[in-house]
């Protein structure tokens, strides 16, 4: 067996790069060539690679220690990060848990919302209803109750666990083939599913404020988050805004629900925004209404957060990618995103594109069918790489994920907006 595949990783039907060296969204090829990140590696790396400011961080924890569990060592590390996390994204007195990874992020929330409606309501509640078309996370639970089939694909493996309710997008709802689309009323689908489990059985409703790389950057009708939580609210279900992806201004916002009014979850999750590739980690911030109760007499334990959890480099880590994020120009970083958009959406209507969506530094390039991997090839050869997406309807969509590091320059945006273009145009 050849070493490379001894390695028992995700492939592509696409030759690795072989790196050298990286500056901010830069990647130095060995054969002299810099190829442009567009898509943050994989939709982590925030601030691009080679921070000054992460570094800085790193260095002068690693002097003092590397290592302290918080239920050992004072976490005063933690804390600080705790602070700037929560004045980040606007809950100033939310209560937070932090752990590894974005998937431990889920089902760390997971356990904490069924903790705080049992204690509540003293009732057993147990069910965490998702959409169908959702990611969230790459556990055995996680892969179970969302909506990707794609890396979960045989049903006996789902244990009966799966999504309760159709996703507010046409690939996956039937009746926007009716002709009125989707819109705010399609919330009535959670309804439905939680009256159908019976609202004394479902602890919470996890969703993707806007939706990931499962079917590319779908982003809601208005009001329909706002539904979904009075839906919710009526039934004393919690909310629980899965932002792994989304989170710390990756849609243009601090969290994307920020785009709407009325659409506060109970509990979010944080992560790869947050670790912007340094680090692993995972946040998990419940609003203080209802963080009290998990310090009640009669609450289960909190839910293992893990040996590694946001230890003292990591949330150094952390707080480095924080200072990068709040130095940034916010005018010239919201209108290069609406830049981004503006160059994106005039792909549609070319041969090979069926569809451009998204928000901010998040966009979904829709692609016919069997241009993908052509596609993705011939940028590549103008020195841009993104990551693909697939899973939506039937036939599965597919396309590309076009998200840069948030701290691109306008020159870097043209070059990546320059490359697609003339990239499809090849295909057309």
């Amino acid at each position: 067996m050849q070493h490379r595949e001894r390695l028992l990783t995700s492939s592509r039907p696409l030759p690795d790069f072989e790196a050298v060296g990286s500056n901010g969204p830069w990647l130095h090829l060995t054969d002299g060539r810099p190829m442009f990140d567009g898509s943050s590696g994989l939709l982590c790396v925030n601030v691009g690679q080679g921070s000054p400011a992460v570094f800085s961080r790193i260095e002068k924890q690693f002097s003092r220690y590397s290592f302290g569990g918080a239920a050992v060592v004072q976490p005063h590390i933690q804390m600080e990060l705790m602070d700037r996390l929560c004045q980040a994204v606007g809950r100033p007195e939310d209560s937070v848990a932090l752990t590894t990874c974005g998937t431990l992020g889920v089902e760390v929330a997971v356990g904490l919302a069924r903790n705080i409606v049992r204690v509540r309501d003293k009732k057993a509640r147990r069910d965490i209803l998702t959409s169908s078309l959702s990611y969230h996370g790459n556990s055995v639970f996680t892969l179970r109750v969302a909506g990707n089939q794609i890396r979960n694909p045989r049903p006996e493996d789902r244990y009966g666990l799966g999504p309760a309710f159709p996703a507010p997008y046409p690939p996956t709802h039937g009746h926007a083939h009716d002709g009125h689309g989707c819109d705010a009323s399609c919330a009535d689908e959670v309804a439905l599913a939680i009256d159908s489990r019976g609202s004394q059985n479902v602890a919470a409703v996890l969703i993707e404020p806007v939706n990931g790389t499962t079917g590319g950057a779908f982003v809601p009708p208005d009001g329909y988050l706002r539904r979904v939580s009075e839906i919710c609210r009526e039934r004393g279900v919690l909310v629980i805004h899965d932002e792994v992806l989304t989170g710390l201004w990756r849609t243009g916002t601090p969290l994307a629900s920020h785009h709407w009014d009325g659409c506060e979850p109970d509990l979010v999750i944080l992560s790869k925004g947050l670790g912007a590739g340094y680090v692993g980690v995972g946040a998990v911030l419940v609003s203080p209404e209802i963080a009290p109760l998990l310090r009640h007499e009669d609450v289960d334990p909190l839910p293992a957060m893990g040996t590694m959890a946001t230890h003292p480099l990591m949330a150094a880590a952390c707080l480095g990618v924080l200072d990068e994020l709040e130095s940034m120009d916010f005018g010239a970083f919201t209108a290069r995103g609406e830049r981004l958009g503006a160059s994106l959406r005039s792909l549609t209507g070319r041969a090979a594109v069926r569809e451009v969506r998204g928000a901010g530094h998040l966009y979904g390039v829709e692609v016919v069918s069997g241009l993908l991997w052509p596609l993705m090839e011939e940028c590549e050869r103008r020195g841009v790489f993104f990551y693909p997406f697939t899973g939506a309807g039937d036939p599965r969509s597919e396309g590309l994920v076009v998200a840069p590091p948030l701290n691109s320059s306008d020159e870097d945006i043209d070059f990546l907006a320059a490359a697609l273009t003339d990239a499809v145009a090849s295909l057309s």
